[in-house]
């Protein structure tokens, strides 16, 4: 039998960019300025950040850059778990919630794509299975990841979190539920959290609240 080594975590982290109704995403933003921010801030022992991706908001087109991005990833932990380094490799996407006041941390995703509006390619499905082997569209997947303990670590840090149980139908739902469905094939973990506009809680309190949020996910893992 081969020696277990020391466990180590990698967050990949995805945002959005702009999409009808929000011309500033926020997420956008936060994901481009993370590693600067966590470089001076710092992680806890064992934790890596790993990349830090902005998706188009379209379904099918988000699904691409992401794959792309995680199958990338397993490689290199596949080559560390060789090195008898037991690699965890999870995935954090943040989706803005123009209507919110609050954070939330979302528990899963529906298996439906209805789009409000059309995506920034042009897509507009209704009713739809994101993946049709699944089965119909009241299909839900979960996330493996205690939110009630990521969601009691933050508001210990004096932020307004909640956690919900609705993603959505539009890309956040459609890019969680495929996120979700690769964790469980790969034995890896997800989390979807939807922060408010910056005119709701300004850009250095929402940097702040992601490092903590990297913070609370690795105690959960």
């Amino acid at each position: 039998m081969g020696s277990e080594g020391p466990k180590a975590i990698t967050i990949h982290v995805t945002g959005f960019k702009k999409f009808h109704g929000v011309a500033d995403n926020p997420t956008e933003t936060i994901v481009n300025n993370l590693k600067e921010y966590v470089e001076k801030r710092g992680l806890p022992a064992g934790v890596t950040l790993g990349s830090c991706t902005v998706l188009e908001v379209a379904g099918v087109g988000a699904l691409h850059r992401l794959y792309h991005k995680l199958d990338s990833a397993i490689s290199k932990t596949d080559a560390a778990t060789n090195a008898h380094v037991v690699w965890e490799l999870l995935q954090l996407h943040l989706g803005v919630n123009s209507g919110a006041v609050k954070f939330a941390v979302e528990r899963q995703a529906v298996n439906e794509a209805t789009f409000r509006c059309p995506d920034e390619l042009g897509w507009q499905p209704q009713q739809v299975p994101i993946v049709p082997e699944d089965g119909g569209i009241s299909r839900t997947r979960e996330t493996c990841l205690s939110v009630e303990a990521i969601t009691k670590s933050l508001k210990k840090g004096a932020y307004d979190v909640i956690i919900s149980d609705d993603a959505g139908r539009f890309v956040c739902n459609y890019v969680y539920y495929n996120s979700l469905r690769f964790a469980e094939q790969h034995g890896n973990k997800c989390l979807f959290v939807h922060v408010p506009l910056f005119s709701r809680i300004d850009e250095e309190t929402q940097m702040r609240f992601t490092a903590s949020l990297l913070d609370a996910i690795a105690s959960a893992s």
